[in-house]
């Protein structure tokens, strides 16, 4: 790991707050970053202070300036050369991101891609933010609309994705026109840090301003300020809807923007006449990948009583052969939690469970002995439940899977969409009626509604998001980019004559 940090820049102890082609030297608190794979301190980090986050907001306000002014395509090729540079260090970022966070490999290497591949779609889109030409109701006038940048963007990421979010945002808000401004969560700072080192190269390569990228690192206070500030006109936040909810208070106070995307609690339906084979891999993948700490993580199975049974032991074949261990070595399924906070949420829902009356059908725990010494690995758990329980309505970030039955189409579509969180969902069925009433306004009420593949992972190409209490925002591919922009109605009087609304005239 030694030889990885010295390729991504990071030091034994690093400063937090950077303009893009400079590191401030913040006085800030010391944040160290452990690493729930081994428990040992990765690096430490000094943390920014208010002051630092003025500097920074200037600085980038002051590179809105130029970098709005700088046509379209050329802000897509440079977001087209930093996915070149990602591309040389996906290996290391890959390996970092595993070991800070404690996802697999594969998905740490898959998390890089993704950046990668949003900087592919970022290039396409900036020769097409495209707006509409209206037809005028007034003779010699032409009707149109355009898209202007909006300015300084905000970004709070959570833990679980330290670089990809932030590139889904960063990418687009870019090639829009604005500037960034990125708090990463305190939990893993070094692969913002790295990110930060691997854009800047191309920025200052260019010789653009400072302040196009910045980072500032500390705790939730970085992201009050952000919130708070009229100089930030969107803040886009990932994390607990409990975060989003002061997120959105601050922001909508000040009548800004906020782009939110919360927590999930996402379900698969099984249906009787569903393939089987195809549903266990995207349950048990949805349910334990990433160790049940993504937002589109399956915590809720609804089968037809049909085939409770059946998928009962078919879950349980399949969790007897998972792999518990140390993510970087591929042969495991299931990494750690991201700290012993985590593990500590993740035992008091299961106990939570049974005092509600729920029964554990997989019993879980915490790992004991060599190779999980930190503390941090737990057993993927399978709990019977009934959807009203308050732990099942409650979103535990870890791998809890609540299972329960269903007699009918109209009641298994009420259990998936009675909870407060609208992120992900999906049925597995051969049956066209019933994929089509899923996906019907009838249906399911989530962002995202899948059709025989899992609740968890998505394509850059569509638009992320959800709805309800997941807060109503889109990330990534679609249309998404219009929220990096304000929208612009002009009118153009080409004629002799100035016609008012209402045929109303004006004697001279």
């Amino acid at each position: 790991m030694k030889n990885v940090l010295k390729q991504l820049g990071i030091h034994a102890t690093n400063d937090g707050v950077s303009t893009g082609n400079k590191w401030l030297k913040s006085k800030g608190e010391i944040i160290e970053s452990f690493s729930p794979v081994d428990g040992k301190t990765i690096a430490k980090v000094n943390s920014a202070t208010e002051k630092e986050y003025r500097q920074v907001v200037t600085t980038a306000n002051t590179a809105f300036e130029i970098w709005r002014n700088i046509p379209g395509p050329k802000r897509g090729e440079i977001v087209r050369q930093i996915g070149e540079e990602l591309r040389k260090y996906k290996e290391p970022l890959g390996k970092l991101v595993s070991y800070e966070m404690g996802k697999s490999l594969q998905e740490g290497l898959g998390e890089v891609q993704e950046m990668i591949d949003i900087c592919d779609f970022a290039v396409g889109l900036s020769r097409q933010l495209y707006g509409l030409t209206m037809q005028s109701e007034r003779p010699n006038h032409r009707m149109y609309e355009q898209w202007h940048p909006l300015g300084a963007v905000g970004v709070i990421s959570a833990f679980n994705f330290p670089v990809a979010v932030w590139s889904w945002n960063s990418m687009l808000a870019w090639v829009c026109g604005d500037v960034c401004i990125w708090k990463p969560s305190e939990k893993v700072p070094l692969c913002a840090i790295a990110c930060q080192n691997i854009v800047s190269k191309v920025f200052k390569k260019h010789g653009l301003p400072e302040g196009i990228s910045n980072i500032v690192i500390g705790d939730y206070k970085i992201g009050e300020l952000l919130s708070h500030d009229p100089k930030i006109p969107l803040v886009s936040a990932t994390g607990s809807i409990r975060m989003g909810k002061k997120v959105g208070e601050a922001v909508g106070a000040r009548l800004g923007r906020s782009l939110l995307e919360l927590g999930g609690n996402n379900a698969i339906i099984i249906t009787k006449e569903a393939d089987l084979n195809i549903a266990m891999v995207a349950v048990v993948f949805g349910a334990v990948g990433t160790a049940g700490q993504r937002c589109t993580t399956t915590r809720r199975l609804i089968i037809h009583e049909s085939k409770y049974n059946d998928i009962k032991n078919r879950l349980k074949k399949a969790y007897a052969q998972l792999k518990i261990g140390n993510p970087l070595d591929q042969k495991n399924h299931v990494g750690p939690l991201i700290d012993k906070l985590a593990v500590k949420a993740y035992t008091e829902a299961i106990e939570s469970a049974k005092a509600q009356g729920a029964k554990v059908w997989i019993e879980g725990g915490v790992m004991k002995g060599k190779g999980y010494e930190s503390g941090c690995y737990v057993r993927p758990c399978v709990i019977e439940a009934k959807n009203e329980m308050e732990i099942v309505q409650y979103e535990t970030f870890a791998p809890i899977l609540y299972i329960m039955k269903y007699k009918t189409m109209k009641e298994a579509i009420a259990l998936q969409n009675g909870v407060v969180q609208g992120l992900s969902s999906s049925i597995m069925t051969t049956n066209l009626r019933e994929a089509e009433i899923f996906l019907s306004c009838n249906g399911s009420d989530c962002g995202i509604a899948n059709v025989n593949i899992g609740t968890s992972g998505a394509e850059i190409g569509g638009a992320f998001g959800g709805e309800k209490e997941t807060g109503g925002g889109r990330e990534s591919g679609s249309d998404s980019w219009k929220a990096y922009m304000r929208r612009q109605t002009n009118t153009i009087n080409y004629g002799t004559e100035l016609p008012l609304a209402q045929g109303i005239k004006f004697e001279w």
